[in-house]
Formats: structure tokens, C-alpha cells, sequence
């Protein structure tokens, strides 16, 4: 038999878990103890509360890769804009900082565990580096959050990487279990919910098969990296001879993020005009990327790992011993840094 866990969290989206389960208790008519779908959790049986509309859903089960074929993620329901407690973003990682996600990388280890997301689903798991190097998608608010968690965005209803199916915005949780229904049991008892349904699938699943075509975002990438190229070939060939800048030193910096301070220790050393840094938090250093340095404004790329897994990018200015700027990743709102410079030991 087919078992089939569909996850809630406090703040979920309602329609992420509840499409699906309708379509796979629908299947249930059509194929006799063919399969069996539950809500679970982390905890266990409890009563989940959903984000937004406040709507309460009884699990019945706990999480057990174990024992599951399917395990569904869903994504979070809150406020799109802003970055308060219950923005979309603090949802999730409050869904991350539980043994939900421990639990989901039990589940992606085991080859013969199917582990599907609904929208902002991929994002819980991305956050927390469970998707590093694959092809996901999620709402098309959230695709740039997504790249900048380490995945690798793919615009499409359906992705289909094996073990890990993700599938796009709201609605398309319909998509995804009627995909996975005629994936594990075949396309008559697909055909047969669909029918029952009046609902047609949208768009092609993704699959990492075939042909790879040479997209336009492909073409893009390369024309930013020649021109990237370029524009560093230029700055360090005009100022070789720059030795030193204002941002020369270490730096205590703060940075206000959705889901709290990170206090950042940063170290910038520039010589032959190439301006190079370190980010240290707690016991982890990691350099920048691409560092440039134009005027008095220092960009660069970071990749952190606490409180989740981010590619960040960085903007700061500095006036004496004082460093101001902002890290954005994807549609995550800026966060505010602060520095202030280390004075030199004697």
C-alpha cells in the first residue's frame, strides 16, 4: 500500500495540503487499499493551526520516513510584505528551526521516499540546505529566495528530480498529486481524479532528460559574467598601485535580518588595487565573492549558513570607523548592517 504523509506546520497554507489530499483520497475510490494519506507532524497528533485564515486541521500521525512513500511539504500562508513575526518568511523558519526538517533530510537519504513540496515547501527545505545543487521551483514570488538558497530555480508547474518533486504556486498542488498519482500507480486512476475533478494539469513536468536547450537566462548569465570580467579587468588595471581603502581593517557588524541580529565579524585587506574579505560568525570564516570595490561603495557576494542557508549580497559605505549598508536575498526584505571598525592592538 501506498502511504502517502502530508505535513502541516503551525502557519501552513491551507490549500497547499488540502488539494492534494483531496486528490489522494479521491484516488482512494478508485483504487481499493491501494494507498493511504494522513496529516502528520514533527510533534506528532496535535491540532495545527494554518497561517492567515487561522483554520485548525487535526494531524493524526507523526512524521516517519520510515514508514512513508510520499512525504508532502507545503509552503507557509502570512504577510507577503514586511518582515514581521507572522511575514511568510518567519513562518518558514519557525517550520525550519523544528525536527520537521531533520526529519525531511532522513527522508531525501532513502531512494525509494518521494519527498514533494507545494509552493513555499521548497523554500523550508532550501533554507535549510536540504536542496543544495538541485533543480526545485516554487511560488514565482519566491524564485530568486530559492537560487539564493542554493537550489537551482526551475520555471515550471513540476520539477521532477528523482526522490524530490516540487512543484510551483498555490493551485498547483492539484498538479503535483495527480502527477505523483499517475507517477506511483499509473495514468488510469490519474485520468480517473481528473475526471471527477474537472481539472486539466497545466504544463509540462520538468525533468532533467533529453536535450538541454540554450535558454535566454543561460545567454544572460554569460553576458553578466563577461561584463563582470571586464568590469574587474578594468578597476584592478587602473588602480594597481591602490594599496590600501577605507574599508582596510576588521569590522564589528550587525545585521538585522526577518528572523534576527547576526553579529558578523568582517576583515577587508586591499593590495594591488584587489580588495579581499572575510566574514567570520562564530567559528565559521568564509570569504567574500566577488568583491568591488567603486568609489566609496564595497559590494560582494556571501554565503551564510546561519540562521538559514542564504546567498547574500552586500552594499556598504564607510565614514571613518563607521560602516552602513544593507544584504538582500531574493524577495527576502534588505537587511540592515552596521559596523564599526576594530581599533588595531598595539
Amino acid at each position: 500500500m501506498l502511504s502517502v504523509q502530508i505535513v502541516l506546520f503551525d502557519g501552513f497554507d491551507l490549500l497547499d495540503a488540502i488539494a492534494p489530499y483531496e486528490v489522494f483520497c479521491a484516488a482512494q475510490l478508485f483504487a481499493d487499499d491501494a494507498l493511504n494519506v494522513e496529516f502528520v507532524t514533527a510533534e506528532g497528533p496535535r491540532t495545527v493551526t494554518a497561517g492567515f485564515c487561522g483554520i485548525m486541521l487535526d494531524a493524526s500521525g507523526w512524521l516517519d520516513p520510515e514508514r512513508a512513500d510520499i512525504i508532502l511539504v507545503p509552503g507557509a500562508s502570512g504577510e507577503i510584505e514586511g518582515d514581521g513575526a507572522d511575514s511568510i518568511p518567519a513562518i518558514l523558519v519557525r517550520a525550519k528551526n523544528t525536527a520537521l526538517t531533520g526529519l525531511i533530510k532522513q527522508a531525501l537519504e532513502q531512494q525509494d521516499t518521494v519527498v514533494a513540496t507545494v509552493c513555499g515547501g521548497s523554500l523550508l527545505l532550501a533554507m535549510e540546505g536540504l536542496l543544495e545543487g538541485r533543480p526545485a521551483v516554487t511560488n514565482q514570488l519566491g524564485m530568486d529566495l530559492l537560487e539564493a538558497s542554493g537550489a537551482v530555480p526551475i520555471s515550471a508547474r513540476v520539477v521532477d528530480d528523482g526522490n524530490l518533486v516540487t512543484a510551483g504556486g498555490v493551485t498547483s498542488g492539484l498538479d503535483i498529486a495527480l502527477y505523483l498519482l499517475e507517477r506511483q500507480l499509473g495514468p488510469q486512476i490519474a485520468h480517473a481524479v481528473e475526471q471527477l475533478f474537472e481539472f486539466e494539469r497545466r504544463g509540462t513536468v520538468w525533468r532533467e532528460k533529453g536535450i538541454a536547450p540554450r535558454t535566454q537566462k543561460a545567454l544572460d548569465r554569460e553576458d553578466r559574467n563577461t561584463t563582470n570580467i571586464a568590469m574587474e579587468t578594468n578597476y584592478n588595471g587602473s588602480n594597481k598601485n591602490l594599496q590600501s581603502s577605507v574599508f582596510d581593517g576588521d569590522w564589528d557588524a550587525t545585521i538585522a535580518t526577518p528572523v534576527g541580529k547576526l553579529q558578523v565579524k568582517l576583515s577587508i585587506s586591499t593590495r594591488d588595487g584587489i580588495i579581499r574579505g572575510t566574514a567570520t560568525q562564530g567559528d565559521e570564516k568564509v570569504e567574500f565573492l566577488n568583491p568591488l570595490l567603486q568609489d566609496n561603495m564595497l559590494t560582494w557576494s556571501l554565503r551564510i549558513t546561519k540562521p538559514m542557508r542564504l546567498n547574500l549580497r552586500f552594499e556598504v559605505t564607510a565614514n571613518g570607523d563607521q560602516m552602513t549598508g544593507f544584504a538582500k536575498a531574493g524577495v527576502l526584505p534588505a537587511s540592515k548592517l552596521i559596523g564599526i571598525r576594530i581599533p588595531i592592538q598595539d
